[in-house]
C-alpha cells in the first residue's frame, strides 16, 4: 500500500524536540499527573496504590464503564454502548477508514485539514474528491461545491470541526445543511472533532452524531484535555452497521487500550468541567495575544479562529513557507508549521494553546526575524 508522506507529522517529528519556542504545538498546555490530581481534587496516592495492585491484563476490552460514561457526557445523545475506544484520535480516524472504505468507494474530504482525512482513503484506493475551504468564505464548506461533488454512490464525507489549521467553526445550521446533502444519498459523515468544546464563546459546540443518524464523531484526550501522553481516543456513532464494523475490525488491530490510559482518562473525564474551564481560559487569553500581534504586524494577516487551538497566518513576503519556517527555526528557535503542510503556501500554522509566555516569546522572535528578513 502506497501512502503520501504525512507532511505535518514529519515536520513535527523532525524539529519539535529542539524548539526553543514551540508554538507549533496543537494541544492545550499539557498537564502532569500531579497537576491533574490537584485540579481534579482527587487523592493521587490512593489512585496509584489501587492501580498498582491490579494485574496488567488487557483490561476492559471495549473500555471501562467509567471511561465510556465520561465520554458520553461530552455529547447530547450518545450512550456508552455507542462508543469505541481507540489509540488516540489518529487511531480512530484510521480505524474508521479501515472499517468502512474499500477500493473504488467515493469519498469527499476537505482541504486544508489534517492530512489523514484525505490521504488515508486515497491510499485504500478510494476515489477522493476535495472540497476546498477558502479564506473568503471563512474556511467554511461551500454547499454548492459540496453538491457538485456528490454522487449517488458517495460513501463518506469527511469534515473537521473545529477546523485544523484555520480554527473555523461550523454552526448547527451549516452542519444541518451538510447532513441534508449526505442523507439524500445515504452517505456517512465522519467529523474529526478533536478540538470540540474549545470555543471562544460560551456556546455548545455541536457534534455530528447528535444531529445525524449516520454521523461518526472522532475525539480524544489529547487536544481538549491536555493529556496527549495517554494516547486515548474514541469513535462515537448511532449507526449500528458502522458500529458493528468498527468493533469487528478492532479485534484485528487494537484488541484493547492500555489499562492506565483508561484509568487516568476516566478520572479526567469525571472532572471534565474543571479541565475545560482551565483550557478555555488558556486558549481565550492566548488568542487575544495572537490577535493583537497580527493586528500590529505589517506583514501578517489571517481570519481570526472561532475555536480550537490553531490559526493559519499568512505573510506577504516572497519566500516559500517551508523555507520561511525552517530559517525562522534555525535562527531563533521559534517553531511554527509551514502552510505547505496543508497545501496553503505563504502561510504558517501557529498553535496558541501553549503556556502564555512561550507564545509571547515565540511571536516576538517571529517579529525580530521578519524585520531582519525584510531589510
Amino acid at each position: 500500500m502506497h501512502i503520501k508522506p504525512f507532511a505535518v507529522e514529519e515536520w513535527m517529528n523532525a524539529y519539535e524536540t529542539g524548539a526553543k519556542y514551540n508554538i507549533a504545538e496543537t494541544c492545550v498546555d499539557s498537564v502532569s499527573l500531579d497537576e491533574l490530581f490537584e485540579l481534579a481534587g482527587e487523592d493521587k496516592d490512593a489512585f496509584l496504590s489501587s492501580f498498582s495492585s491490579r494485574r496488567l491484563t488487557y483490561g476492559d476490552i471495549m473500555g471501562s464503564d467509567s471511561l465510556k460514561e465520561g465520554i458520553s457526557k461530552l455529547y447530547r445523545t450518545i450512550k456508552p454502548s455507542d462508543i469505541v475506544p481507540t489509540h488516540g484520535a489518529a487511531g480512530a480516524n484510521h480505524h474508521v477508514f479501515c472499517s468502512l472504505i474499500s477500493p473504488g468507494d467515493h469519498v469527499i474530504s476537505i482541504m486544508p485539514t489534517y492530512q489523514q482525512l484525505y490521504s488515508i482513503p486515497e491510499s485504500f484506493g478510494a476515489d477522493v474528491d476535495i472540497m476546498h475551504l477558502r479564506q473568503d468564505n471563512a474556511y467554511l464548506p461551500d454547499l454548492d461545491e459540496l453538491k457538485s461533488l456528490m454522487r449517488n454512490d458517495t460513501k463518506l464525507i469527511c469534515i473537521n470541526n473545529p477546523n485544523n489549521p484555520t480554527g473555523a467553526l461550523m454552526s448547527k445550521e451549516l452542519l444541518s445543511s451538510i447532513i441534508d446533502i449526505a442523507r439524500n444519498v445515504g452517505a456517512y459523515i465522519l467529523c474529526d472533532e478533536v478540538y470540540r468544546h474549545l470555543t471562544q464563546e460560551d456556546i455548545w459546540c455541536e457534534s455530528i452524531v447528535d444531529l445525524y443518524e449516520k454521523g461518526i464523531s472522532v475525539g480524544s484526550m489529547s487536544k481538549v484535555f491536555s493529556l496527549a501522553g495517554l494516547r486515548m481516543g474514541w469513535i462515537a456513532t448511532h449507526d449500528e452497521e458502522a458500529l458493528s464494523a468498527f468493533i469487528s475490525h478492532r479485534d484485528y488491530d487494537l484488541i484493547s487500550c492500555g489499562m492506565f490510559d483508561d484509568a487516568v482518562s476516566s478520572l479526567a473525564l469525571k472532572h471534565s468541567d474543571k479541565l475545560l474551564e482551565r483550557n478555555r481560559k488558556i486558549v481565550r487569553d492566548n488568542l487575544r495575544i495572537l490577535d493583537e500581534w497580527v493586528k500590529d504586524s505589517e506583514h501578517f494577516f489571517y481570519t481570526k479562529p472561532q475555536a480550537g487551538t490553531t490559526a493559519l497566518v499568512y505573510y506577504d513576503m516572497d519566500i516559500p513557507s517551508y523555507d520561511f519556517c525552517r530559517k525562522l527555526y534555525d535562527e531563533t528557535g521559534a517553531f511554527v508549521t509551514p502552510g505547505s503542510c496543508f497545501e496553503e503556501e505563504h502561510s504558517m500554522r501557529i498553535g496558541y494553546g501553549s503556556d502564555t509566555e512561550t507564545l509571547k516569546e515565540g511571536l516576538k522572535a517571529i517579529s525580530r526575524f521578519t524585520e531582519e528578513l525584510c531589510r
